[in-house]
């Protein structure tokens, strides 16, 4: 598995879909951009930022609960994308014993913001489709998240449906 650290959700111009881009830590500078819906980028905004809602969130009130039965975020993985959606799983440590749960991969990450769960990507996913996008090495980061959106976008510009033709 390659561990991965969230490096935005932003919304790519002019469809107004929110992405959110994971990239690889330590030397490697893949990123793995995964377009989510407008709820899910807000909720992973919201836990980014801090901000605490009248009312339990969704994911909030997931952590919560998980917290009441005595349950712990191991890790969130990003496995595979089929058919042009990706998946993922929650990996729990419930009374000693390891659970893993299907997710979308926005919930998977909005859970993980809120837990410090650390994020996984496979191997083969991230071999697959992942991105090299050029960064400003001075940059601990991995580059600006704004730069990183510009160019991925030039990327997805300059590609047809052939290429994602096996």
């Amino acid at each position: 598995m390659v561990e991965m650290h969230l490096v935005a959700v932003r919304v790519e111009l002019p469809s107004h879909t929110p992405i959110l881009l994971l990239q690889e830590t330590g030397a490697g500078s893949r990123t793995l951009p995964i377009y989510i819906g407008s709820s899910e980028a807000q909720a992973i905004a919201y836990a980014l930022q801090g901000v605490v809602t009248p009312r339990p969130m969704t994911h909030d009130l997931m952590k919560d609960m998980l917290d009441g039965l005595g349950a712990a975020v191991e890790c969130v993985v990003i496995t595979e994308l089929r058919e042009r959606t990706f998946y993922a799983e929650v990996r729990l440590r419930l009374h000693g014993a390891g659970v893993s749960i299907s997710a979308r991969p926005s919930d998977a990450v909005a859970l993980a913001v809120r837990t410090s769960a650390t994020i996984f990507a496979e191997d083969a996913l991230v071999d697959a489709e992942g991105y090299v996008l050029h960064t400003d090495d001075s940059d601990e980061a991995g580059g600006d998240p704004d730069d990183l959106m510009s160019q991925f976008r030039d990327f997805i510009e300059g590609i047809s449906p052939e290429d994602f033709e096996r």
